[in-house]
């Protein structure tokens, strides 16, 4: 069998392998047998966002579990975040969701945490992938009274909009605060808009009417034109995008400019470190960060550690290291004295909290940090063979890095979820690094498209 976990879960077209019906049954027995770890009735919760084929795979993932004598909770619409918050505090032992987060509707994933509501290790994805192939797991059937159940669990969304708003200062609202969200048709759609709301925002929703076929289409963190329109249309003070399964932020100023992972990084970094809150003085980043990050974090004066490509790589090194704050350039920040995961709803809390304690707009926090012209190439390609492998590649990649100097440098790796390879370049001049992205990319598509 073919490596089935990816850098976050499972991951492919619904229906086709391997996020068919089948597939996902296997998962559920699979997971269901590794994760009984004591003597109790286990359980399992289930949350999903808002693709079609999530009823498929959902159904398959319950009468996997349920057939291996494990009950399963099914929360509904949730974004990953609050499956991984419900996991940990209905003490299950173990939380799925069912989402392909960013990717197009068509997609679909498995992503898996545990009890302590942090993601699968590596360890347990390979024993999941080792049941499954070698059929092991098949003889066991537990029967009669031994069987699972299934319930809906009905007050889950109002449980995770308690745990959000609690990660927000007490003594601060955000009464007079205009600002327009982007819920992208996803998991956001229900919860973003009463957390906001609550704390006495005046809000604008947009992208929040999913229908199973919209989700991250033309919008979301991804697609932020709309918002960026909205917000100027509206004259608002802040938009705010979610992805898919609401685990990614990405900002928008009261101007229509955007605003990443990388500038949360450093407004919330700054203002941590000044209010004594940044432990160990470090911020977890990854290559993808922009090079003019890491300028700013050495002005401040603030340590930064670079992390391999994925949150669970960079939520590893934070626990490694006692970071409290870490993140990529794609909007995925972790602040881990509120949560054990990325989470975009407390990413704008935490963002909205420096807005409101210093009294400046977006705009002027995000000063702090200047992004060196950076450009970033998506290439379909047909095959992961190692890039060091390609002589071709080795070859235009050291060509740029030699013309760069030392004020720039490039990065060329595959995407964990899809059947992509990612060209960035970063440089002195925007000119420049056009230029050179778009003759990395070439070389790229030549090899491997």
């Amino acid at each position: 069998m073919a490596k089935l976990f990816g850098t976050d879960g499972v991951r492919g077209i619904a229906n086709m392998d391997p996020m068919t019906a089948e597939m996902a049954l296997a998962i559920g027995r699979a997971t269901a047998h590794v994760c009984k770890q004591h003597d109790k009735r286990h359980r399992i919760v289930i949350g999903k966002d808002t693709r079609l084929s999530c009823y498929m795979i959902e159904n398959a993932l319950t009468a996997g579990i349920c057939s291996m004598g494990v009950d399963v909770f099914l929360l509904g619409p949730l974004p990953t975040p609050g499956t991984a918050y419900i996991t940990q505090s209905m003490r299950a032992d173990a939380g799925i969701v069912i989402s392909a987060s960013h990717n197009p509707y068509q997609d679909n994933g498995i992503k898996i945490f545990t009890r302590d509501g942090y993601k699968l290790s590596y360890r347990l994805e390979e024993e999941i992938e080792e049941i499954i192939a070698s059929g092991r797991i098949n003889a066991i059937r537990p029967t009669a009274e031994e069987v699972g159940r299934a319930k809906r669990i009905d007050d889950a969304t109002g449980r995770y909009i308690v745990f959000c708003k609690q990660s927000f200062p007490e003594n601060l609202t955000l009464e007079g605060m205009k600002m327009v969200i982007d819920c992208s048709n996803g998991a956001t759609y229900k919860v973003a808009p009463i957390i906001f709301r609550e704390l006495e925002a005046e809000v604008t929703v947009i992208h929040g009417t999913p229908n199973g076929l919209n989700i991250n289409d033309n919008c979301g963190s991804q697609h932020t034109q709309d918002l960026a329109a909205k917000v100027r249309e509206l004259g608002a003070d802040v938009g705010l995008a979610f992805d898919g399964d609401g685990d990614r932020l990405i900002a928008v100023d009261e101007h229509g400019e955007e605003f990443d992972g990388d500038h949360v990084m450093a407004i919330c970094a700054k203002a941590m470190k000044e209010a004594g809150e940044l432990n160990n003085n470090k911020v977890i980043i990854t290559p993808m960060s922009n090079f003019g990050l890491r300028v700013a974090f050495d002005e401040m004066g603030i340590q930064y550690e670079d992390a391999d490509v994925g949150d669970r790589n960079v939520l590893e090194l934070m626990q490694q290291q006692g970071a409290s704050i870490g993140g990529e350039q794609s909007g995925h920040t972790i602040f881990l004295d509120h949560h054990t995961t990325g989470d975009g709803i407390i990413s704008a809390l935490q963002l909205l909290a420096v807005m409101r304690r210093s009294g400046k707009p977006l705009s002027e926090l995000g000063k702090v940090f200047q992004r060196a012209p950076q450009r970033l190439i998506n290439i379909n390609v047909t095959s992961k063979p190692p890039l060091e492998t390609i002589p071709e590649i080795m070859k235009a990649e050291a060509a740029a890095n030699k013309e760069l100097g030392n004020k720039g440098r490039t990065l060329i790796r595959y995407s964990g979820t899809q059947s992509m390879c990612r060209v960035m370049v970063e440089g002195p001049t925007e000119a420049l690094v056009d230029q050179l992205a778009s003759s990395l990319a070439d070389t790229v598509k030549r090899t491997l498209g």
